[in-house]
């Protein structure tokens, strides 16, 4: 049997990983996981991510690269997913709530690709809130 939600899979993989102090996570590899961890790095929450063949598994493999501070402290304290497969939450341009005031990040899936809150205000486009990230 198949996974139900595999976005809400890669971010607890995320969240343990970061809370067990590991330098980095792999999860399976689908196109939407990968635009949503490449925004991440660009926002700086992550340090990298690469695609893997998987060696044990059948597909691809994502292995994410985590980013702490000085202190060995975790960059993203708080992973949240929105939209899930039984209930979706859709936003239009102008509703997009703001995350920890304006310290957080949601992550949107519009009609223009995999956004950050931010990008899709300014693109006034609205869509699917899939996470929050702070």
């Amino acid at each position: 049997m198949g996974m139900t939600d595999p976005i809400a899979d890669m971010l607890t993989r995320i969240r343990n990983a970061t809370r067990a102090r590991h330098e980095s996570v792999g999860v399976p590899w689908s196109r939407t996981k990968e635009e949503i961890a490449r925004l991440l790095v660009a926002e700086g929450f992550l340090q990298e991510v690469r695609k893997l063949k998987s060696k044990e598994r059948v597909g691809d493999e994502l292995l994410i690269q985590l980013k702490f501070d000085r202190e060995k402290q975790p960059i993203i304290s708080g992973l949240k997913r929105i939209s899930r497969p039984g209930r979706r939450v859709y936003v239009g341009a102008t509703e997009i709530p703001p995350i920890r005031g304006g310290l957080g990040l949601n992550i949107l899936s519009t009609p223009k690709g995999i956004l950050a809150d931010r990008e899709a205000r300014k693109a006034n486009v609205g869509g699917e809130l899939i996470c929050s990230v702070w």
